[in-house]
């Protein structure tokens, strides 16, 4: 364990050429003839690329960096994370956690929206500024207790609020049943899933048809994961190589996972504005991440095991994509349930998307947890 040290993001200016004339070397072939529908066109790649080629990541790097950064070592990691102080020391603490394919930066207008709080916004150790786990797999237990070592030993927190998205979902559900002691509350937005055999042993017809609906959609939606999963290094060796390829490989699932409306994928530009798709690409593509955040797909992070129940006080926000998520599941897991609601708007990357309304409810939540 070590203590933080400050942290800039300075790309190099031959990282930067190089990338500008990959892109401008560009092979984007046409929509293929009866293909199946995804979140991206072969018309909407292009003015991506070619908007990419002039894009100004100078003054992107700037607005990054009035973010106070910071790397410590935990384990076998050297973790990159923001640290936002609020001006009030006795504010709370929050950590916030992303999954794939967004990064730290997704989250960031979230938490500048939070003055009150005192934020971490982590990133997963072999995700953009973060070192790879040296030895051993990337599993949802490890990552949970990195998280908490970054809370406590290395930042100081007594008592902190946990949320995560996609991949850790999970990591903060466990976050908050191993180390109830030192968490105050937990925000779930993707809230728990049971493992597939706790679904299949469950007779509550809700939760049996809200899982049969995501069954149903994996079939056609998961290829991505499965082929991460089972070939992950020919397909990084791939996106490693061509900048536009990796951002096909990016958007398409900003486009399809965000809430709005199928058939355009420009649309995603009304959630994610397209400054901060390029941010995404252009921090992958500069780290060479690609290949490393894989690793939570064949190493076990994505794969949930058995988690008990959350007796934290807890705040279940279900975003659009889960809008059908039973609400009995939600009070056997999280069994000091203090909020269960639906969002009107916001998909799977819920605070990147909609980070004004999830401000507001996470204040409201912390405000709730706060002495009588």
């Amino acid at each position: 364990m070590s203590e933080p040290r400050p942290f800039t993001i300075d790309v190099p200016d031959d990282v930067l050429t190089d990338l500008r004339e990959r892109l401008a070397r560009s092979r984007i072939p046409d929509d293929s003839p009866r293909r199946p529908p995804s979140g991206m066109t072969a018309g909407y790649l292009r003015e991506l690329v070619e908007h990419w080629i002039g894009w100004d990541w100078r003054a992107r790097e700037a607005w990054l960096n009035e973010h106070p950064q910071f790397t410590a070592r935990i384990d076998d990691v050297d973790l990159h994370f923001v640290h936002r102080r609020s001006d009030r020391a006795d504010a709370p603490a929050l950590v916030v956690m992303h999954g794939w394919p967004h990064t730290f930066a997704l989250q960031l207008d979230f938490a500048d929206l939070l003055p009150d709080v005192h934020v971490v916004v982590a990133s997963l150790p072999g995700f953009a500024f973060s070192s790879p786990y040296a030895k051993g797999a990337m599993t949802e237990t490890r990552l949970a207790a990195t998280m908490h070592a970054l809370m406590t030993d290395v930042l100081g927190y007594e008592r902190y609020v946990t949320y995560g998205e996609d991949v850790t979902a999970n990591v903060s559900d466990l976050v908050a049943a191993r180390y109830p002691e030192h968490v105050a509350g937990i925000v779930a937005t993707h809230a728990h899933f049971p493992t597939p055999q706790e679904r299949a042993a469950d007779d509550d017809r809700a939760v049996r048809d809200f899982f049969a609906r995501i069954a149903a959609r994996h079939t056609t939606d998961g290829a991505y994961g499965h082929v991460q999963a089972t070939r992950p290094d020919t397909l990084a060796t791939a996106l490693d190589d061509s900048p536009a390829g990796l951002l096909a490989w990016l958007t398409e699932k900003l486009v399809e996972w965000s809430d709005t409306p199928p058939g355009d994928p420009r649309a995603v530009e009304r959630r994610i504005s397209r400054d901060r798709i390029l941010t995404e690409a252009t921090i992958y593509w500069v780290t060479r991440t690609i290949a490393s955040s894989f690793r939570p797909y064949y190493e076990g992070a994505d794969q949930p095991g058995p988690i008990p129940p959350t007796t934290v006080p807890a705040a279940v926000l279900v975003q659009r994509h889960e809008a059908d998520y039973p609400e009995s599941l939600a009070r056997r897991h999280y069994l000091d349930l203090r909020t269960f609601d639906r969002l009107v708007e916001g998909g799977h990357f819920t605070v990147g998307e909609v980070p004004g309304e999830m401000a507001a409810r996470v204040r409201q939540f912390l405000r709730s947890l706060e002495p009588r």
